[in-house]
């Protein structure tokens, strides 16, 4: 498999051989900025048990809150689809943005002005220090690839996006898309 370099907006797709890792494994990253100093990104396919009203109770959205990465676990962060809403957030790759003013997504979740495929809310990033994915690929933990799924990532990835992606992929990676996520289960 052939893989691109990183760059923000692209996706980190976790190879089989990652299989254990208590973070990263049958994840689907999207890489939010990639640079010298080092690269963020969240965990699009991981959904935990948490809707964000737990986490801010005045709220009473029940959009899922997902695990974004094992960085700063006790901050929520976010993406989204919808700038022209949200000041001052970032462009991440055409059409999905990360960050911006959170008091106005709060006044825009109280008046239901924002839905499930608009934004996505994470626990924690994903972060590498300068050099340190670069190294990561160099021992083929990843394979990088164009987020062809950008019109309908936001909110929708579910465990099964892996999945989908090692049968995207074809070849030897056919056998990994239908194995038990623990291998001793086997």
């Amino acid at each position: 498999m052939i893989s691109l370099k990183p760059e923000k907006g692209v996706l980190l797709v976790a190879e089989p051989s990652i299989i254990g890792d208590v973070s990263f494994n049958r994840s689907v990253v999207l890489l939010a900025e990639h640079n010298e100093t080092g690269s963020v990104g969240f965990i699009l396919n991981k959904p935990l048990e948490y809707k964000l009203s737990d986490f801010i109770p005045e709220v009473t959205s029940a959009l899922t809150v997902y695990n974004g990465g094992p960085v700063e676990q006790d901050n929520l962060y976010f993406i989204h689809r919808v700038p022209e809403l949200i000041p001052d957030s970032i462009e991440i790759a055409q059409g999905i943005y990360w960050g911006g003013d959170f008091n106005t997504i709060l006044e825009l979740l109280q008046d239901n002005k924002l839905v499930e495929d608009q934004i996505q809310f994470f626990l924690g990033y994903s972060g590498w220090a300068s050099e340190q994915l670069d190294e990561e690929l160099e021992v083929q933990s990843w394979v990088v690839v164009r987020n062809q799924d950008k019109d309908h990532i936001i909110g929708k990835c579910q465990n099964d996006f892996w999945k989908k992606k090692m049968i995207e992929f074809g070849g030897d990676y056919l056998i990994w898309s239908n194995a038990p996520e623990n291998p001793n289960y086997n």
